[in-house]
């Protein structure tokens, strides 16, 4: 009884530990809040997903997309590469979503088959900045910041979430290396 109390105490505490190593905790600082000067251009693809399912159809998605412009690549890639992840018309009764991957192009006058055009307009957004504590964590501390702007710093603010757009990630060269970081960047409307 007494090996069994050690080793389930020995086994929470590794637990603890793995966690704030590889997780650790939200920035929960006070965001920038800008208005966009013009709609972004992307090209990628949608899938409708839900709360529960979001982190497996997240890889899917994402391996669908680059398969696909592997074989017609993407013309007009804005440089330096960016690519961008929506997420847009929750429906909070059914818990879903369409979740959509793209790379923001410069124009949009060709779109690969299997490809759509989407445009995230220029509105104005909170900026929040995702930096987890490995590559492995990318999924968890960005569902824990979410949690926290939508159900925290929103109600909170002099702000609620725009009808038009829920949020975006914006990926770039920030986005890659020992140390990944990117934005998230919320829509807004005034309350």
């Amino acid at each position: 009884m007494k090996t069994t109390l050690i080793i389930l105490v020995v086994a929470i505490a590794v637990v603890i530990v793995l966690y704030y190593v590889l997780i650790g905790n939200i920035d929960k600082s006070e965001p920038e809040i800008v208005k966009l000067e013009d709609p972004i251009q992307l090209i990628g693809l949608k899938i409708n997903t839900s709360d529960k399912n979001i982190y497996e159809d997240v890889g899917k998605v994402a391996t669908e997309f680059n398969n696909i412009k592997g074989k017609n690549p993407i013309p007009n890639l804005k440089k330096p590469w960016t690519s961008v992840n929506i997420s847009k018309d929750y429906d909070k009764e059914k818990g879903t979503f369409n979740f959509i991957v793209g790379d923001v192009v410069t124009k949009i006058d060709s779109i690969p088959n299997g490809l759509q055009s989407y445009e995230i307009p220029d509105l104005t957004y909170a900026i929040f900045k995702i930096q987890p504590k490995s590559r492995i964590a990318w999924g968890i501390t960005m569902g824990r910041m979410k949690r926290f702007i939508y159900t925290k710093w929103l109600p909170g603010s002099g702000y609620e979430p725009s009808d038009i757009i829920g949020d975006f990630e914006l990926h770039d060269d920030r986005s890659i290396g020992k140390h990944p970081e990117i934005s998230l960047y919320v829509a807004l409307k005034e309350k």
